[in-house]
């Protein structure tokens, strides 16, 4: 059941939702929800999801299907973009795609012919909090030195503004370093550096046929693929640096929706 902390939210969902199925003027097979995490996905339930406030503990699936009567699935957001790009997007065709947003946070998902790898409880790929420099920088309520405090555009953009310059976004930090600023060279130093080190383990661990990349940071940032590419190659053995390919997703800013839509129809 749902406290009276949840009332609000759920009046409010059910009344918009309604709108919605009833605006298609069909029959609804299935629905499928996108959403940040970390999740309990065993249960359909939301832990903490900063973006969100109010909905931390809240059991998402159980109210959206007592509202609309039909089945509900929630997975993680990284995990349906990825899920996306493996059936229909830059990785078809492939058995094992790993996906990466990198923007305002680092995201991630794996999908095994064409399912998405969710581990023993669920919790699968949440990478942002993985620790790669010791007494490193800080972001949010992650540990420091994570992949996110490092390479997200958030955190290029926070480190940047933190020593003094003046700007909005990560693609302004990359501006400046082309423009000589050293202190924004140092910056997307880290995050280049940082990256493909953590590209190179995934690599090892799991031998993807390939990375997607996705987000503002790895999209819109000119050659950041490209240089996290041929980095990640020289962190893995000689023998195998061919098989490190990192490539641009196909389906743009809509791919954890239509990873979404898979996920309906998979139920």
């Amino acid at each position: 059941m749902f406290s009276g902390h949840f009332l609000i939210p759920i009046f409010k969902m059910k009344e918009k939702i309604n709108d919605v199925i009833v605006g298609f003027g069909q029959k609804i097979e299935g629905i499928g929800i996108s959403c940040p995490g970390p999740l309990d996905l065993i249960n359909g339930i939301i832990l903490e999801t900063p973006n969100l406030p109010g909905w931390n503990y809240f059991h998402l699936t159980e109210a959206l299907q007592q509202i609309t009567g039909i089945k509900v699935q929630l997975q993680n957001d990284a995990n349906l973009a990825g899920l996306a790009e493996a059936v229909i997007g830059a990785g078809a065709g492939k058995s094992h795609v790993q996906f990466l947003t990198i923007s305002t946070g680092v995201g991630a998902g794996l999908c095994i012919d064409g399912k998405i790898y969710q581990g023993a409880k669920g919790f699968a790929q949440e990478v942002a909090n993985c620790i790669l420099w010791e007494d490193g920088p800080s972001h949010g309520a992650l540990k420091n030195g994570s992949i996110e405090s490092i390479a997200s555009g958030t955190a290029i953009t926070t480190r940047a503004q933190n020593v003094g310059l003046e700007v909005a976004h990560a693609g302004e930090v990359y501006k400046l370093e082309k423009e000589g600023n050293e202190l924004a060279k140092q910056i997307m130093e880290d995050a280049y550096e940082y990256l493909s080190n953590f590209i190179a383990i995934l690599y090892g661990v799991l031998d993807p046929d390939l990375f997607v990349l996705s987000g503002s940071v790895a999209l819109k940032i000119p050659g950041f693929i490209e240089e996290i590419e041929k980095r990640a190659k020289e962190k893995v053995f000689d023998a195998l640096k061919d098989n490190v390919k990192i490539v641009p997703a196909a389906l743009g800013e809509d791919c954890g929706l239509i990873g979404a839509a898979c996920l309906a129809f998979e139920g």
